[in-house]
């Protein structure tokens, strides 16, 4: 059995940090550091956050695939900013509670389908009606 090793939390933070907004540094560490895809920093008070939640409350499609495509973990905010609904239904269809959970920073569920845009317009439109 492999023994896994503690990431070094200046590194988890820097990834972190970097997945809102810069593609290629964040290819340049996951490359130096493939378990980055799922680390996770706390940025106080239980405000924990992955590299995915990153790019998705910032609408950064092409960093939230990039981290997919490189065993990221999915989870429903990037589900909603990515527009797949099918996934936000069946989420939230098993439990309707998560439609008011807030996501990393405390940003709605709305929020993280609008910042997916006109791909995700029908998840905002789903949200907003299950909201009503």
């Amino acid at each position: 059995m492999n023994k896994l090793q503690p990431l070094a939390p200046e590194l988890a933070r820097e990834f972190v940090s970097v997945s809102h907004s810069d593609l290629d540094r964040v290819k340049e560490l996951l490359e130096q550091e493939p378990a980055l895809a799922n680390a996770a920093w706390d940025w106080g008070g239980g405000d924990w956050e992955t590299g995915l939640g990153a790019a998705a409350h910032m609408g950064r499609r092409d960093i939230a695939e990039y981290l997919l495509d490189h065993e990221a973990r999915l989870d429903l905010f990037a589900a909603a900013m990515l527009g797949q609904l099918e996934v936000v239904k069946a989420a939230l269809a098993a439990f309707p509670q998560a439609l008011h959970t807030p996501g990393p920073h405390g940003i709605p569920l709305l929020a993280h389908a609008h910042a997916g845009g006109q791909e995700a317009a029908a998840v905002a439109a789903y949200l907003k009606e299950l909201e009503a």
